[in-house]
C-alpha cells in the first residue's frame, strides 16, 4: 500500500472510531432525556396551565410577547379555533400605521395606568402598547408562523379584518418598524433604552411609555426579533402575494449591520446599546461590560452567529450565572445595573439581574440548531428542577436567595419549557 493510500485508510479508521464514540455519547444523552421524570412532569403541568391565555396570576391581559412563546402549548390545550380567535384580536385593534399592541384585556378589567385604545372591531375589549418596546410586531408575526406550522391552517392569512387581509396587516406591521422604529444611519431597529429585552426605562416614573426623558437606542434583542419575524413572514407568505419590499434584502442588510455595529468579535459578545441622542448613564459608567443574555439567545435563534461563537456565548452566560448562588442561564444581565444608574429598577430585581426561565429556556432551541445537545440538556435541567422544587411556574427568580418572584402561574415559563423539552425529546427519540 502506498503512503497516500495508507494515510487515507488511517483517516477513515479514525473517523469511524470518532463516529462510533459520538454515537455512544448520543445514546447516553438520549437515555438521560427520555428517562428524566422532571421533564415529563413539567410538560404535564405546563399544558394544564396553558388552558388560559393571560400571562399569569398577576395579569389580566393577553400579551403578544408572552402568547408568542406559549402558543404551541396552547394548541395542545385548546381547539385551534380558540387560538386563532385570540390571534385575530390583535389585528382587530391594530393601529392605522401598522403598529401592534402589547396586550388585549376585557374592558371591565382595564384598570391599570395604561393609555388604552379601543376598536369598533373588538367590542368589550381594550388594548395598550408599551411604547418603549419594539417587539410587539415581531412577536405577532412569529406567533402566526407557529400557529400555521402546528395546525397547517394557512387560511388565517386570508381572513378579512376591517377590509384588509391578515397577510396585508402582517406586512403593515413589518413596515411600521421600518418607518417608525428604524435608524437610517445604522440600518437597524430602534427603541427606547431598556435592560436587554425589558420594558422599563432607567428614569423614575411610568417607565413603559416614551416620554421627554427617553433616550433612543439600538440593541440586539429588537433586531434579532425583527430578523426572525422577517424570516417567518417569508416562510408563510403565499406565492401569489406581492410584497411591498424585498424583505430578503432587508434581512440580509440587517444581519450585516448587526455584525458590523453590535457584535464585538474580540470579546465575542453584543454591546448593550448604540445611542442615537445621548446615553442616560454617567460618562464613566462602563455599560459595555454588561452581558445581555436574552438578546444574545435571540440573536442565535436569528442566525447571527457561528457555531464557535454560540459555544462562547453559552460559556459566558454560564460563567455569569456561576457567580450567583441560585442563578441559571436565565439570569437577565450580568452584572446588573447599579441603582444610581437605573433608578427605576434595583439590582437583582425583575429585569435587572433577575432570573427568567422565559428567556433562558429558549437557549435549548438555539443550541440544538448547532447540534449542541449536551449543552442544551445541561442548561435546561436546572430550570426544570426549579419548577418541580417550587411546585409551579413563576415569572422570575431571585438569584441571591432562590426565591420565586413576580406572577405565579406564569405561562411564558410554562410555554418555553414545554417547547424546550419537546425539542429535546424529539432529538432523543431519533438517537436512542
Amino acid at each position: 500500500m502506498n503512503r497516500s493510500l495508507l494515510c487515507c485508510f488511517i483517516l477513515v479508521c479514525l473517523l469511524k472510531l470518532d463516529s462510533n464514540a459520538q454515537t455512544k455519547i448520543d445514546k447516553t444523552i438520549a437515555r438521560s432525556i427520555l428517562t428524566n421524570k422532571n421533564f415529563d412532569s413539567v410538560q404535564v403541568k405546563g399544558i394544564k396551565l396553558l388552558s388560559g391565555f393571560s400571562a399569569g396570576n398577576s395579569y389580566n391581559e393577553v400579551w403578544i410577547r408572552d402568547f408568542n412563546t406559549f402558543i404551541k402549548g396552547s394548541l395542545k390545550a385548546h381547539p385551534k379555533e380558540e387560538v386563532k380567535k385570540m390571534l385575530l384580536m390583535f389585528f382587530k385593534i391594530q393601529g392605522d400605521d401598522g403598529n401592534i399592541v402589547d396586550g388585549v384585556v376585557q374592558e371591565k378589567k382595564a384598570n391599570v395606568n395604561y393609555n388604552y385604545r379601543h376598536s369598533e372591531l373588538l367590542h368589550g375589549w381594550a388594548a395598550h402598547k408599551n411604547t418603549v418596546e419594539t417587539d410587539q410586531e415581531s412577536s405577532l408575526i412569529q406567533a402566526i408562523r407557529k400557529y400555521i406550522d402546528i395546525t397547517g391552517d394557512a387560511s388565517i392569512l386570508n381572513e378579512q379584518v376591517g377590509g384588509k387581509l391578515v397577510i396585508q396587516r402582517l406586512e403593515d406591521a413589518l413596515n411600521y418598524i421600518m418607518k417608525d422604529r428604524w435608524s437610517a444611519k445604522y440600518g437597524l431597529v430602534t427603541g427606547a433604552t431598556t435592560i436587554d429585552w425589558g420594558d422599563v426605562q432607567p428614569e423614575t416614573g411610568w417607565g413603559v411609555a416614551i416620554n421627554q426623558k427617553t433616550k433612543w437606542a439600538i440593541d440586539i434583542y429588537d433586531n434579532a426579533m425583527f430578523a426572525i419575524a422577517i424570516k417567518d413572514f417569508l416562510s408563510f407568505k403565499p406565492k401569489s402575494y406581492q410584497t411591498a419590499k424585498n424583505w430578503n434584502a432587508v434581512a440580509a442588510t440587517l444581519k450585516t449591520n448587526v455584525r458590523k455595529y453590535l457584535w464585538q468579535s474580540k470579546v465575542s459578545k453584543y454591546i448593550p446599546h448604540i445611542y442615537l441622542d445621548g446615553s442616560p448613564f454617567a460618562k464613566d459608567f462602563k455599560e459595555d461590560d454588561i452581558l445581555y443574555t436574552g438578546g444574545s439567545i435571540c440573536a442565535i435563534l436569528a442566525g447571527f452567529n457561528t457555531k464557535t461563537e454560540v459555544i462562547e456565548i453559552n460559556r459566558q452566560i454560564l460563567a455569569a450565572a456561576a457567580k450567583e448562588k441560585y442563578a441559571t442561564i436565565g439570569i437577565t444581565v450580568y452584572p446588573p445595573y447599579p441603582k444610581e444608574q437605573y433608578p427605576n429598577m434595583a439590582p437583582y430585581v425583575y429585569q435587572n439581574g433577575g432570573d427568567w426561565t422565559w428567556f433562558g429556556g429558549r437557549m435549548t432551541e438555539a443550541l440544538l440548531k448547532y447540534n449542541l445537545v449536551a449543552e442544551a440538556y445541561n442548561d435546561l435541567t436546572p430550570m426544570t428542577d426549579r419548577v418541580i422544587a417550587n411546585k409551579g411556574f413563576f415569572e422570575w427568580y431571585d438569584v441571591q436567595t432562590g426565591a420565586p418572584k413576580g406572577s405565579g402561574n406564569f405561562r411564558g415559563e410554562a410555554g418555553v419549557l414545554y417547547d424546550a423539552i419537546r425539542l429535546l425529546k424529539e432529538w432523543a427519540a431519533s438517537h436512542k
